[in-house]
């Protein structure tokens, strides 16, 4: 694979993001296959690998850590702090002591001594930004993080993150379907010398042809909240996939390596971290490397899916209310 640049760091250009391992699609899979999962894409040579303390309350980490410690030095090991499990639930809590707590349990569960990039994961909107970033500011001095990243902010908060310390890269959800980080996040971090990192680059596996009937969506998978995959939007976003498979046969690729493309094409300073159980679909992500388009391809693409024609939102009313992402083009 190709490479790019997180801070001082150069990674693949397409990372693993390691949630669905244990979090958010319903049952996650057995130990042995994450397990082989992870190896394989040891194997393959992906270095960027994404966990969160929020996954599986703590249990992703452990999976990774165990799992990737005779690896540590080849890698870049990122994890997340800001919302995590607490009594069983869901808790965004920004405040500096709650983060250096998280901060120690996941050392812990990573089994390492120090975390490469240690994002943010939600900004605490009780707590201002300048003081969550303080507080991450503290852990690279004391040798516990090595860099700070933000996950799902807008630019304006950005900037003010980056003004107490520089920040490394900001996560948040960008693929055909949803292009939130164009409209002020994406050109910020281009000018202030800031990685994005792409989460869902391949729309939750949709954008791959792999959801087609939600009916066979698990219990507990967290698309079956999301109005894109409810009716009556599903139904219409269904009829855009002839059009990206057509052209995947074209240029003899797969469709979610067509979406992978599109992202990477995008900007140099965006790492896409697609997930996946699958060890071919792993295979097939980082093999978008050899997948060439043309600028008159990549243009098609935009127009197969976008947000003209994309229906619904990417998050729940509840859920979107948590994101600082910009949703709408900000005010000239």
């Amino acid at each position: 694979m190709r490479t790019r640049k997180i801070g001082a760091f150069e990674v693949t250009e397409i990372g693993l993001g390691c949630m669905s391992l244990s979090h958010a699609y319903g049952a996650p899979p057995s130990r042995a296959v994450a397990e082989s999962l992870l190896l394989a894409a040891i194997d393959e040579g992906v270095t960027h690998f994404d966990t969160a303390a929020l996954y599986g309350f703590g249990r992703n980490e452990q999976l990774v850590g165990e799992v990737l410690q005779p690896y540590r030095k080849r890698i870049m090991l990122a994890s997340k702090c800001g919302m995590t499990g607490v009594d069983g639930k869901r808790v965004i809590d920004g405040r500096p002591a709650t983060l250096k707590a998280t901060c120690e349990a996941s050392l812990k569960n990573l089994r390492t001594d120090v975390i490469d990039l240690y994002y943010l994961h939600r900004w605490d909107r009780t707590v201002p930004i300048e003081e969550s970033v303080g507080a991450l500011a503290d852990l690279v001095a004391a040798g516990k993080i090595r860099t700070i990243g933000l996950s799902e902010v807008s630019a304006q908060t950005l900037r003010k993150a980056h003004a107490v310390h520089p920040i490394a890269a900001v996560q948040t959800e960008y693929s055909l379907w949803t292009r939130n980080p164009e409209y002020a996040v994406l050109g910020a971090c281009e000018e202030l010398g800031v990685s994005l990192v792409a989460f869902s680059p391949v729309g939750r596996g949709f954008l791959a042809g792999g959801v087609t009937d939600t009916s066979l969506l698990m219990e507990g998978d967290i698309r079956r909240g999301m109005p894109r995959f409810q009716a009556p939007q599903f139904e219409k976003n269904l009829g855009l996939l002839p059009g990206l498979a057509e052209m995947a046969k074209e240029v003899g690729a797969t469709m979610g390596q067509l979406a992978l493309a599109w992202v990477l094409s995008r900007s140099a300073c965006i790492v896409p971290i697609p997930g996946t159980t699958s060890v071919a679909h792993l295979r097939e992500n980082v093999a978008v490397s050899g997948v060439v388009l043309t600028q008159a391809q990549l243009e098609r693409l935009g127009r197969i899916i976008s947000p003209v024609n994309v229906a619904g939102a990417r998050y729940p009313a509840a859920t979107n209310v948590e994101i600082d992402t910009e949703d709408a083009p900000p005010e000239v």
